[in-house]
């Protein structure tokens, strides 16, 4: 039986060795099921490149990493087939195919993966539109005729049109202004409750951290050095981590919060 705190991913004395020099010298960290975890760490702390061999894309010097309890290091193709359909990406570039449309777009995993027919397709990809906050009449527009927030809104759609458990978020509101930040950051919290997700978003958005994460891991010395809600985690001795929010912006995100309430890791 799945608990609700059950560990979604299990990463284990991770080693990464990229262009010469050691990224990750001993990376731990796991995520629990039903959680919204945020990777952080300051320039060349390897965030991306941990993001990468949690989905494949990069390998490994050595470690594990165990996605629904699947060690997806040197995998086979069919089980990392059978853990891929499993979660969403959202890349920080949306990576929608600008020639088609955003009905085309959100449809094509569904296209790739199951035996739908267009009819049902359609219908699907259509719901996951209109469940990312786009309306009907952007489905038959192509990327370029949308907004950079509706062009992440409509990259969340593709990321969910399959319902998977988990999902990646890459710099979810990077490029966008700070009131479609929140929205969209409303729209993660809303997409994390009525779907039942797991969400690890890598972002370096202070008030992102603040308002949807439960808890965030600092990356840096090439392992985690910490693992807490916001609100322990900017009190923490460590002189990286207080570095990297103890400058004006992190200061003003954390009073922003404090007095709103908003930290979930409470």
């Amino acid at each position: 039986m799945k608990r609700p705190n059950d560990p979604i991913i299990e990463i284990k004395n991770l080693k990464t060795y990229l262009g010469g020099s050691w990224v990750h010298k001993d990376v731990n960290l796991t995520v629990n099921r039903g959680e919204i975890l945020g990777i952080v760490g300051g320039s060349g702390s390897g965030k991306t490149t941990l993001l990468r061999e949690m989905l494949c894309l990069t390998p490994v010097a050595s470690g594990s990493i165990r996605i629904f309890n699947e060690e997806v290091v040197n995998a086979s193709r069919k089980v990392l087939l059978s853990v891929q359909r499993r979660w969403g990406v959202l890349f920080q570039q949306n990576a929608l195919f600008s020639s088609l449309t955003l009905l085309e777009n959100v449809a094509f995993p569904l296209k790739e993966h199951t035996e739908l027919d267009a009819t049902s397709i359609n219908d699907l990809a259509l719901l996951k539109i209109l469940m990312a906050g786009l309306s009907a009449d952007a489905a038959v527009k192509y990327p370029s005729e949308l907004s950079g927030g509706m062009q992440k809104r409509a990259g969340l759609a593709r990321a969910i049109v399959l319902d998977p458990e988990l999902i990646f978020l890459d710099e979810p509101t990077a490029g966008l202004d700070p009131n479609t930040a929140a929205e969209f950051d409303e729209l993660i919290l809303n997409l994390q409750s009525t779907m039942g997700l797991t969400i690890v978003m890598i972002t370096h958005d202070l008030d992102s951290l603040w308002r949807v994460t439960n808890r965030v891991a600092f990356l840096g010395e090439g392992k985690v050095l910490c693992v807490d809600p916001m609100s322990k985690l900017v009190k923490n001795p460590n002189p990286m981590i207080q570095a990297f929010f103890s400058g004006p912006r992190g200061r003003v995100a954390e009073e922003s919060y404090q007095h709103g309430g908003q930290d979930h890791g409470n």
